[in-house]
């Protein structure tokens, strides 16, 4: 029996998985925070995740593992989970629930937010159209990542999208604002490992004096993974819209977070939809992409980067095939490449920024840079056809201008697509590169460039600097 006592309840009726029921509970709403006492007095936390009439549902952050039927006591905050928000978190790490874990006090803070948030209305959002170098050439200039857009990286297991996700976060910056520029990392589900290679590279770098670190762990509950993201969002809303600063989001990895989800889904009995994932998956995952953007009026933007690993490395699947269509356009990583020991794996041709024209150009790059890209992807395109005919009847029997392609493919692997961990390139260096490794091709090849630019920036043509690099 339940003895309601104001807002605690002791006794449950039963548990599943990470899940644990209650029955005969009253004025109790979906998302309220929720105190978990044990019998052995030690305290943990949850958050209702369905109510009726008949009984409420709970997930416990820590995991249901000693509770007791007869003994367990539950309390109801009246609230939703809300974490601390303030300046003194940067530079700090933190658990998925927003408590710190890397032996500092708590942070201090005047206010708590609610994890989940506040939806942007689309009738204030600003369209993003502000250039983000991340010293990488492949995205920097063939894939830009623009303020406030929403730009995935696909990856498989085993590939170095970790090592990228800490080179980016390493290396980006936006021009002139480098004192409003903050970076939330949340990392959902990741080996003891990669934390530590996380942490480890961004405290030799310096970078950690700038980026706010939530951590969930493999051997953490998983059910701290649901929040792990929507903490780190709610702290980039502080900091972005309170605060006016350009945060850039980093959320690894998503597809942990979803198997999270499946397993709860599957905890509730819920009917499965493809994969057995649940049929909100969508919708799910629309609730933290559409957190990143920017606001009329507002000087601060979120810019969000989701790394995901594409089970069997299908981008059919359910998480990238979602996620594709919720975001403006995809980085995908390549086994191949990986193979060869081309680093970063970046696979330009399936890659897509659907919002890089609007933040390239004259005056915030340079003024051959959309140019330049489209003769890139053109060229690398007629290499694959190369490649493929080469492989039928030999590269021997290729014409000339076929084989100076290959040397081209060659070369724009790598040198262009290849660079080191950490080597960080300005956009003028990767556009000056771009234009070297054209160099390989007769001038009547470039035809996706205009002559005024091949007269400009064409090597040993008196290329001029970058005014703004």
């Amino acid at each position: 029996m339940i003895h309601p006592m104001g807002k605690e309840y002791v006794g449950i009726s039963k548990v599943a998985g990470p899940l644990l029921f209650i029955e005969g509970v009253k004025g109790v709403s979906f998302d309220e925070l929720v105190e978990i006492r044990t019998r052995n007095n030690e305290i943990r936390h949850g958050r209702v995740l369905e109510v009726n009439r008949s009984f409420a549902m709970i997930e416990v952050f820590e995991g249901t593992v000693g509770l007791t039927i007869s003994s367990t006591r539950v309390r109801f905050h009246g609230k939703p989970l809300q974490i601390p928000v303030s300046m003194d978190m940067l530079g700090r790490i933190f658990n998925g629930l927003g408590e710190p874990i890397d032996g500092g006090p708590p942070p201090f803070y005047r206010e708590k937010r609610d994890v989940n948030g506040a939806p942007i209305n689309p009738v204030v959002r600003d369209y993003p159209e502000d250039f983000i170098q991340t010293g990488i050439s492949t995205i920097d200039c063939m894939n830009t990542l623009v303020r406030g857009q929403k730009l995935p990286i696909f990856s498989g297991s085993g590939l170095p999208h970790n090592e990228l996700a800490a080179q980016i976060v390493r290396q980006a910056k936006v021009s002139s604002q480098e004192d409003r520029f903050a970076i939330v990392f949340a990392a959902m589900g990741i080996k003891n490992d990669a934390a530590q290679m996380f942490r480890k590279s961004f405290e030799e770098s310096g970078a950690i004096s700038r980026v706010v670190m939530f951590l969930n762990l493999s051997n953490d509950p998983s059910i701290e993974r649901l929040v792990t993201p929507r903490a780190a969002l709610t702290m980039a809303e502080y900091l972005a819209f309170d605060l006016g600063m350009h945060v850039l989001v980093v959320l690894t990895d998503m597809t942990n977070y979803c198997e999270a989800l499946r397993e709860i889904s599957t905890s509730k009995e819920e009917v499965p939809s493809r994969k057995g994932y649940p049929g909100y998956l969508y919708s799910d995952l629309s609730s933290i992409y559409e957190r990143a953007g920017r606001i009329i009026g507002c000087e601060g933007s979120i810019t969000q980067i989701p790394i995901l690993t594409m089970p069997n490395d299908d981008i059919t699947h359910p998480i990238p095939d979602l996620t594709g269509f919720i975001t403006e356009g995809q980085i995908v990583l390549d086994r191949e490449l990986a193979k060869r020991g081309v680093y970063p794996p970046i696979n330009v041709l399936p890659c897509l920024s659907r919002l890089m024209n609007d933040g390239i150009g004259a005056v915030k790059t340079r003024e051959d840079h959309a140019h330049l890209s489209n003769q890139l992807y053109t060229a690398y395109s007629y290499v694959k056809k190369v490649e493929t005919l080469a492989s039928i009847i030999g590269e021997d029997e290729l014409s000339d201008q076929d084989k100076r392609y290959l040397d081209f493919g060659r070369m724009f692997e790598e040198q262009f697509i290849g660079q080191g961990q950490h080597e960080n390139r300005s956009i003028k260096e990767t556009l000056d590169l771009a234009w070297d490794i054209l160099t390989t091709l007769p001038k009547e090849e470039l035809i996706r460039l205009t002559e005024e630019e091949i007269q400009k920036y064409y090597p040993n043509n008196g290329a001029q600097e970058c005014p703004t690099g």
